[in-house]
């Protein structure tokens, strides 16, 4: 490929994802998904305006470690403080049950396989799709509602904010026991050894920043730093301890999330990634999604990824919240509002494509499941509220 050609690729997915993203916004559905699209249109599966490239693969990488960067940077400690072990018992319950039913899944559609086999990990990490919690849908959908503040509302952005951090654990630990040569104990003490120097690294970073964020406030020269420790932390992650770079990525966004001008840095690394990074990651994953590869057995798979990707989730955070002393109405809410996917899906799903775990025929579900999510959340989440406050009136007006 001729260097300058690469301008051509990049102008071309620009224009289309932010067309296809507008359009998706018009009806409701997250822009992402639109993204996807554009990539899949303007890929060789339909039109073949662009095809794959190492550098759209690198700049698509770039771009998915700024996203989870982004996404610790929105984590909210105190409110993750305030919901305690409720949200993080939900929060394990929703990972760990769509991952035995993702799991299950595979296997039983393509055929059990023996404990560290290649079929066995990639059934797995089809479980490790499906723990992935989006709640930028939920989020929107409890603030029209006035449901936001709410117990129930406070407990679903927690729990999902430790979901997500399991699911990432849970990703790194998956991805380095598929390597074949590693053994489960190493990547346990790699993965261990990581987060205690994340801790210690992360501490001391985060004095630094918090003193040079009282100095320097609102300056750019804190956003700067805060992207090199974003990819200073990919690196050590993957290079040094071996696990994926996001999980540095997303870790370096939890140290700055305290700090006064975490939503300034989050507003500079937003600015990046919506111009290029964002729109080349997602597209990239609709330019690697092949049509052809597409049959009876995977549409098969797709219909049953998606039904056990939503029940396990409702099924997991349900349960476990009802354990945790809450009515049966406010456990089916939380259950219902943790099972949207988005971008983390994405995302996990990308790593296991670069992992050579599973193939691009696999991001056809996982689209899919987004997109239907994104759709049934907030009509259940709206159904459900209002079933509970019709029910709550004949009760107030017998009492007075």
């Amino acid at each position: 490929m001729e260097a300058y050609t690469i301008f051509k690729s990049l102008c071309i997915i620009i224009v289309a994802a932010k067309l296809f993203g507008i359009a998706a916004r018009k009806i409701k559905v997250p822009q992402v998904v639109g993204e996807i699209i554009a990539g899949l249109v303007i890929g060789p599966s339909v039109l073949g305006l662009v095809d794959q490239s190492d550098f759209l693969s690198q700049v698509a990488e770039i771009g998915v470690v700024l996203l989870m960067f982004t996404a610790g940077l929105g984590t909210n400690l105190h409110d993750l403080m305030r919901t305690g072990l409720k949200a993080f018992a939900i929060a394990c319950a929703g990972v760990l049950v769509p991952l035995v039913g993702g799991t299950i899944l595979y296997m039983a559609i393509y055929g059990f396989s023996p404990w560290g086999s290649p079929d066995f990990y990639r059934a797995v990490f089809i479980g490790v799709i499906m723990t992935a919690t989006s709640v930028s849908i939920t989020v929107q959908a409890l603030k029209e509602l006035g449901k936001l503040s709410t117990e129930v509302g406070t407990t679903i952005l927690s729990a999902a904010i430790i979901d997500d951090v399991l699911g990432i654990i849970v990703l790194t630990f998956v991805i380095g026991m598929a390597g074949g040569e590693v053994q489960p104990v190493s990547v346990l003490l790699k993965t261990v050894l990581f987060f205690v120097f994340a801790f210690v690294v992360g501490f001391i970073i985060y004095k630094v920043f918090r003193w040079g964020d009282k100095r320097w406030p609102h300056t750019r020269r804190i956003p700067i730093m805060g992207l090199a420790l974003c990819l200073g932390m990919a690196y050590v992650a993957e290079r040094c301890f071996g696990i994926a770079d996001i999980t540095g990525a997303y870790v370096a966004g939890i140290i700055l999330c305290s700090i006064h001008d975490s939503n300034y840095i989050a507003e500079k690394m937003d600015i990046e990634s919506y111009m290029l990074f964002g729109p080349v990651f997602f597209a990239s994953i609709g330019l690697k999604t092949t049509l052809d590869t597409v049959s009876g057995e995977l549409i098969l798979f797709a219909v049953g990824f998606i039904i056990v990707a939503l029940v396990c989730k409702i099924i997991g955070c349900s349960f476990m919240a009802k354990l945790c002393r809450f009515n049966w109405g406010d456990s089916l809410k939380i259950g219902v509002g943790m099972m949207t996917r988005g971008e983390v899906a994405l995302i996990v799903a990308q790593k296991g494509l670069s992992s050579g775990i599973i193939s691009s025929a696999y991001f056809t579900p996982v689209i899919l499941l987004i997109l239907i999510s994104s759709i049934v959340t907030p009509i259940f989440l709206k159904l459900l509220f209002t079933h509970g406050e019709k029910q709550d009136t004949p009760k107030t007006a017998k009492a007075q």
